[in-house]
């Protein structure tokens, strides 16, 4: 259908027909696939309930088989288009299904329902998140983001207002102008800028699949920052991996073990694999002349090494040269940028949690942070990888105190061009509340329109977190190279 889910709604104040709600599960086979099955039933039981006419896939929808099982029934035309983000997935369904549609996309996340320490059940807000930054920045569209479970009242009434055509809104960007720091020739800023020039970044593989935060333009980060890319594919670091002497590997796995001593609880074959791959990526880095990793860090590393590189990133972290798990290239350059600045270590995380009641989003990866971010460094634990289930990540909770948020991203105004991300807040004690590490952070402004922001301005999934303000800085730094600041 053409026209607005509004001009629907007025056509069918005579009640003939109900609002015709298409819904799509999305979901991904690593996560808790029976709670998300069940969560998405809730989901289109309670739109039946409200009256709508619910069509789509009976099923979660997690192969490229069941994307194409999903295509008929977007090609048959609906009212409404709800994507339910039963678990994280990655962003191929949205850019599929919903690329080219006229038709209002609303972005459903559920809450994490697993008890506090254990692995992230669902990951639904991060999918959502996902979603929304294919489909801003690659089709041009903005989604619209409800956050809540099934069973709750304003879940209820959210759904209700928009079948009645009143959809959440969309968070308009802020116009925030923060404090800048000194930007004159001669000044730290500046040094930042040029210590950059030069630089080299080293990439291992290609971004996953429906991973869209992880293209990039090497041209402009060249132009920009004058940051110059190593790329080797996936197999060439199999080799250096399989390279590393047996003696080195034991050497690492010494060290390893009596920097963290949990180590010992991991599985020995596992661990020694996972010392290969340190020694591995620091042999490269020095060889190299790297200033920073971004590693495609899944699936071939798990499925064909039979180990997770979390750790590794880790450790190659603590030694001072910034990490970026699932290949993310702006967000290591945003952490080379910050660090140049003179951030100290940041970690890359994922925005997983919401309680709004109190203003706190909880922050999040699976394992790569340098323990030097642990909220108790000598307690910085090491265990497996809280989906894959092998060896090794680490499992501790992120310090405290004033934190940061920044990203470089694209900007969808400016084609060709980057934006900057800004916010910050408290990272508050608390137990890991993740499987992982985790930061629970009160913002400084509204945690809601932060999040519900981050999907509707089609930002990444992706921000990179750090302990010293350097805001300051980096919006002096980016009014230098031309970069937008979105300062929440």
């Amino acid at each position: 259908m053409t026209g607005t889910l509004d001009q629907t709604v007025a056509a069918r104040t005579d009640g003939a027909a109900p609002v015709r709600v298409l819904l799509v599960p999305t979901a991904r086979p690593t996560f808790a696939v029976d709670v998300a099955r069940t969560l998405a039933a809730e989901a289109r039981a309670l739109l039946v309930d409200l009256g709508a006419e619910v069509v789509g896939p009976d099923d979660l929808v997690m192969t490229p088989e069941d994307v194409a099982a999903a295509r008929p029934f977007v090609e048959a035309g609906a009212d409404l288009v709800v994507n339910v983000c039963a678990s994280f997935s990655d962003a191929t369904p949205a850019l599929e299904l919903y690329g080219d549609l006229e038709q209002p996309v609303l972005l459903w996340s559920f809450r994490e329902p697993g008890p506090v320490g254990d692995r992230l059940w669902l990951n639904s807000m991060c999918g959502a998140n996902l979603f929304g930054h294919a489909l801003v920045v690659h089709a041009g569209r903005t989604p619209r983001f409800l956050y809540g479970d099934p069973g709750e009242p304003g879940t209820r009434e959210t759904l209700r207002a928009a079948l009645a055509g009143e959809l959440p809104p969309v968070v308009p960007l802020p116009a925030t102008r923060g404090d800048r720091a000194d930007a004159s020739e001669d000044s730290e800023v500046v040094r930042g800028l040029e210590s950059l020039r030069g630089r080299r970044l080293g990439l291992v593989g290609d971004a996953p699949p429906g991973f869209t935060p992880s293209q990039y333009d090497g041209d402009l980060l060249q132009r920009l920052f004058g940051i110059e890319v190593e790329q080797v594919d996936v197999d060439a670091m199999f080799g250096r991996v399989a390279a590393v002497p047996d003696d080195t590997a034991r050497t690492e796995h010494a060290s390893a073990l009596a920097a963290q001593p949990s180590l010992a609880q991991v599985d020995g074959d596992q661990a020694l694999t996972s010392a290969r791959i340190t020694s591995a990526m620091r042999d490269w880095r020095d060889r190299d002349s790297l200033s920073g990793m971004a590693i495609r860090c899944w699936p071939e590393f798990p499925t064909q090494l039979g180990a997770c590189p979390c750790s590794s990133l880790s450790r190659v972290a603590d030694e001072g040269t910034p990490t970026a798990c699932e290949r993310d290239v702006y967000g290591a350059v945003t952490m080379l940028l910050m660090e140049a600045l003179g951030s100290g270590t940041t970690y890359l995380v994922d925005t997983v949690d919401l309680e709004a009641a109190d203003n706190v989003v909880r922050l999040w990866h699976c394992g790569a942070a340098a323990t030097s971010l642990a909220a108790e460094p000598d307690a910085a634990t090491q265990s497996t990888h809280c989906n894959r289930k092998l060896g090794v990540a680490g499992n501790f909770p992120l310090r405290t105190g004033r934190v940061v948020m920044a990203r470089l991203t694209e900007d969808p105004s400016r084609p060709g061009e980057l934006r900057l991300l800004l916010a910050a807040g408290e990272s508050l004690p608390e137990p890991n509340r993740f499987q992982g590490n985790t930061a629970a952070v009160r913002v400084d402004g509204d945690a809601s329109a932060l999040v519900t922001g981050l999907v509707t301005g089609g930002f990444p999934h992706h921000t990179v977190l750090a302990w010293t303000d350097v805001r300051p800085q980096l919006r002096a730094a980016a009014d230098r190279l031309g970069i937008t600041v979105v300062d929440w």
